[in-house]
């Protein structure tokens, strides 16, 4: 198997707080993560380069021979097929940034040291080369579809799905479904006309749901009776799905159980939607959607009409909370309360737009999260404690309240 380190790109800042939590190849886009997709097209396995404070989480291992690949890239047949031609000490370079170089175990060293490798031969990527970088937050929900599909194909080829029930209505081509091992669905409405369903092992999608391709229910997932989804959308393993859902991403292990809408938007693991909790998609006005960017700390433009929510780590809401059009919630934010929140609300905050806000205390939060994981029997020791400490200290200056 080829060793493969993703490196996390200068675009790791403009991705907070999902990247808060994560290095960029653990960001899923599509039915797999970043990391998911390079394993499977270079047939290899995968180590990082990133932030300290997450690499003992993440840790790297190098070998004699190793491909080094930008995290922030989107990964792709034709792109996968030019690194695997990669001599040592070559690199692809698109406008002079690394995408991918080939180094023995020497090179790499002097590349960690350096930031530089002597010799290092550049392959400047033509345009032939399709590349999509991973700049902004909502890129995520924007390339889902084109990843979906690559991804479908990439999963299913040469497999055989488990049989569907007769108890299912399908519209569409019927080969577009595939169902692992485990996955089950029954009086079900599955429509496959604008792109494929994909059922994870193990996972459920409960009688009277209704889902519209391209859709991916993750392994152990469980998909709420009645529900409504829309694609392109995620729904990561270990997550609970309900009410109505449009083009989204939740990661895995994020709870959006009930009823209410969620459009456009991205849940962090171990989030929590209060029931009849709603987001806006879609300003009354149609105008350009503006979302916070923890990098310039303001609210950039996102050159789209359509922008939800993007919910970091942890963070949960009340029941009937009401988000506005390009909300962003930091990880472990506590929202609940009348009224609409503010657009950015920062890392550990406790409250609403009625009471205002105070800090989540952290060791309330630990106990939260110990709680939480628990129930997906995993385990929060003191490596994820460290991880969100970190987080914790380094948000403190968004907390205005603490000033």
């Amino acid at each position: 198997m080829m060793n493969i380190i993703l490196f996390d790109s200068d675009a790791r800042m403009h991705l907070l707080p999902l990247t808060a939590t994560r290095p960029m190849g653990e960001l899923r886009i599509g039915i797999l993560t970043i990391r998911e997709k390079w394993e499977r097209l270079l047939r290899g396995s995968v180590s990082y380069i990133t932030q300290e404070y997450l690499q003992e989480k993440y840790p790297i291992h190098i070998e004699e021979d190793n491909l080094i690949l930008n995290g922030g890239v989107l990964p792709t047949e034709q792109l996968s097929r030019k690194i695997a031609d990669l001599q040592q000490n070559e690199a692809l370079l698109l406008n002079g940034e690394l995408i991918a170089a080939r180094l023995n175990e020497a090179r790499f060293e002097s590349l960690i040291e350096d930031e530089e490798v002597h010799e290092l031969q550049g392959i400047e990527l033509d345009e032939s080369i399709a590349i999509y970088p991973i700049n902004q937050l909502w890129q995520l929900t924007h390339l889902a579809g084109q990843a979906f599909e690559s991804d479908f194909n990439l999963i299913t080829s040469g497999r055989a799905t488990q049989a569907l029930s007769p108890s299912n209505r399908v519209i569409g081509a019927s080969q577009q479904i595939f169902l692992e091992e485990g996955a089950k669905i029954e009086c079900c409405i599955l429509n496959t006309t604008d792109g494929p369903i994909y059922i994870g092992k193990d996972a459920e999608v409960m009688e009277g749901s209704i889902l519209r391709g391209p859709v991916s229910i993750g392994a152990q997932a469980i998909v709420k009776m009645g529900a409504k989804i829309y694609g392109p959308t995620i729904i990561g393993p270990g997550c609970r799905a309900g009410g109505e859902i449009t083009r989204c991403i939740l990661m895995a292990n994020a709870n959006k159980s009930h009823d209410g809408y969620l459009g456009d938007s991205v849940l962090g693991e171990w989030t929590n939607l209060g029931a009849d909790t709603n987001n806006s998609n879609l300003k009354n006005n149609y105008s350009e959607v503006k979302l916070w960017n923890y990098a310039t700390e303001k609210f950039d433009k996102t050159g789209t009409q359509f922008c939800g929510m993007i919910m970091g780590d942890h963070a949960k809401c009340g029941i009937n909370t009401m988000f506005n059009t390009g909300t962003v919630v930091g990880v472990f934010a506590n929202v609940f309360g009348a009224g609409y929140p503010r657009n950015f609300v920062p890392d550990f905050s406790w409250g609403g737009a009625d009471g205002g806000y105070r800090t989540y205390k952290f060791n309330e939060a630990c106990v939260t999260a110990e709680a939480v994981m628990a129930r997906r029997n995993v385990p929060f020791n003191e490596l994820e404690k460290a991880i969100l400490y970190h987080i914790y200290d380094r948000t403190a200056q968004y907390r205005s309240w603490d000033k």
